[in-house]
């Protein structure tokens, strides 16, 4: 059973930065891809930033320029640097990681980030 474990969130003021990081329990190459989307409460969850095993790298319109993803390879572990927090980027942040054979969405628990304005 694949395990990914978030860490990071908090309280931050807008304006400041917090890296969100992902651990996944085995190769982050055995994936097609691994990301990070978030959800407020009464929405769907939204794609934010997703990193394929090719390293294609998609990010949302609303966090072009402000947030990075990143990997560790050896580390199997994704991360997601959020800078310019503005308070609608306020949600939980879930990491995801995809396989192809079988086609299959793991998550992880989800780290609350909120920005204050």
């Amino acid at each position: 059973q694949v395990q990914l474990v978030e860490s990071g969130g908090g309280l931050v003021q807008a304006g400041g930065s917090l890296r969100l990081s992902c651990a996944a329990s085995r190769s982050i190459f055995s994936f097609n891809s691994m990301g990070w989307y978030r959800q407020v409460p009464g929405k769907q969850r939204e794609l934010v930033a997703n990193l394929r095993l090719g390293g294609r790298i998609d990010y949302a319109e609303s966090v072009k320029g402000r947030f990075t993803i990143s990997r560790d390879n050896a580390k199997n572990t994704v991360y997601l640097q959020m800078s310019s927090l503005k308070p609608e980027d306020t949600a939980v942040y879930y990491c995801n990681a995809q396989t192809i054979v079988p086609k299959y969405d793991y998550w992880g628990q989800g780290t609350q980030v909120t920005v204050s304005s």
